[in-house]
């Protein structure tokens, strides 16, 4: 088994366009790794550049140990799978699969063998007399993955390979991929702009933006501790819920709008950074399911009130939507460069947002409805630098 080692891998086009900077990841030996962003935040160019299709302006690429920047794609030996699944028509799955083998040369006994193992582990068995255009787009979708499989490649190169599924579909075949990759156990790459697809596949999950490498961390770290207001507000369904605030000057409680929120010493022992905002502003977030309606008696100050505009009834929960008088942070994230940085979050003064709440929760829409806030569960950032308040 190989790894994959990008390091400060950079790709500059000719016309001066900085569609990847300095990007830093390490894929263990079978390791599952996405990477994800919204559309031109340069992750597929990484992955043509893993691929050797797109040349590296400059930094190191190692496949296995070995720096691979100057090697053919086929030096490299990697088996990528793209979301066009690129099946030839007139063939049957078998000779679909064989195919790359035939054009090596490789002996037709060692052919059969290899096409039926990987048969085996896509459950396609029955299907390898079948023509492309009689398979459903998962089945041809596993073809694609069975075409690769038999090379026995070092490492798994995957562009956005469900995207083209249906929304049922694509969760099923997450799964399967999925299974399929730990049975093989090669180190792989897999990019999405799928934050959910993203979630669920990775063993951790690098994001990306404007080319720059915004956070690499399991997925649950960075659902929990995102690194910045960008991860914070692209990693989760529904979208982390980010207001201007002002924290007082003796750091017990957030100005929130028209509201007071207690937050407490607790808080400030667990966030030390805290302390450099107190009288000042800074960016709270909360996550949909820190917002649950108040059931009973309420504590003043740990209550949030809000006016229901809109209910999604999910079966087993509720998304409430609802407003407050606070300056919302989020909206569209904006996808310019200024320069050389990043540029900042869209402000919005509708102060919108989203609680999940359990399915009997007492709320209509048009009225006011109570949610009790949890401050350890809080997030802080810097409205400046835009950086997650230190832990």
């Amino acid at each position: 088994m190989a790894s994959i080692s990008i390091e400060k891998v950079s790709k500059i086009y000719p016309n001066g366009f900085k569609a990847v900077h300095e990007l830093d990841i390490a894929v263990a030996e079978g390791e599952f790794m996405v990477l994800v962003g919204p559309s031109g935040c340069g992750k597929t160019t990484a992955l043509r550049m893993v691929a050797g299709l797109e040349e590296i302006t400059s930094g190191t690429l190692r496949i296995d140990n070995r720096i691979a920047n100057k090697l053919t794609s086929k030096e490299r030996d990697v088996a990528m799978v793209f979301q066009n699944y690129a099946l030839y028509p007139h063939m049957s799955v078998a000779e679909n699969i064989a195919f790359g083998l035939s054009l090596r040369k490789i002996p037709r006994d060692v052919i059969k063998k290899k096409v039926a193992i990987a048969a085996g582990i896509l459950g396609l068995t029955d299907l390898l007399h079948q023509k492309p255009g009689l398979l459903s787009g998962g089945q041809r979708q596993r073809v694609a993955m069975g075409r690769a499989i038999v090379r026995d490649p070092k490492v798994f190169l995957m562009d956005e390979p469900l995207s083209n599924l249906d929304a049922k579909l694509r969760v099923q075949m997450r799964t399967e991929v999925r299974r399929i990759q730990r049975r093989i156990g090669v180190a792989t790459l897999y990019v999405t702009h799928d934050q959910t697809e993203a979630m669920t596949m990775g063993d951790r999950v690098a994001v990306m933006r404007l080319g720059v490498l915004q956070q690499c961390e399991h997925p649950q770290v960075l659902y929990s501790n995102p690194a910045n207001l960008f991860v914070a507000a692209f990693i989760g369904s529904p979208a982390m819920n980010l207001f201007e605030a002002v924290l007082s000057d003796d750091g017990t409680s957030l100005q929130l709008g028209s509201q007071s929120l207690l937050i407490g010493e607790a808080v400030h022992q667990r966030r030390p950074g805290l302390a450099a905002f107190r009288g000042r502003k800074l960016i709270v977030g909360i996550r949909a399911e820190d917002l649950p309606v108040v059931d009973g008696e309420y504590v003043p100050g740990r209550v949030m009130k809000a006016h229901v505009e809109e209910i999604e009834a999910l079966g087993a929960e509720l998304l409430v939507h609802f407003s407050i008088d606070a300056t919302r942070v989020g909206g569209d994230i904006q996808s310019e460069v200024k320069g050389d940085e990043l540029d900042s979050i869209a402000i919005d003064i509708v102060g919108e947002g989203v609680a999940r709440v359990e399915p009997r929760a007492d709320v209509r829409v048009g009225e006011d409805a109570l949610f009790t806030i949890f401050p350890e569960r809080m997030h802080f950032f810097d409205p400046e630098s835009q950086k997650a308040v230190e832990s």
